[in-house]
């Protein structure tokens, strides 16, 4: 079983997980109905993605 030599300074610790944070979503107004919807993903209320009906709303 691997033991450190030496232990991690909080410095190191924290730089470490300093890609951990969690991003804050992309959110657009929808120029049709005006509701927020992220970008680059399918509307899944209407069923359209960049102003093309791609899937069956009805569904």
């Amino acid at each position: 079983m691997a033991v450190p030599k030496k232990k991690t300074s909080k410095s190191a610790r924290d730089m470490r997980r300093a890609h951990h944070a969690i991003d804050a979503t992309n959110w657009v107004e929808d120029q049709s109905t005006g509701e927020p919807v992220r970008r680059h993903h399918v509307d899944l209320k209407t069923g359209m993605y960049r102003g093309r009906q791609v899937i069956d709303a009805g569904k």
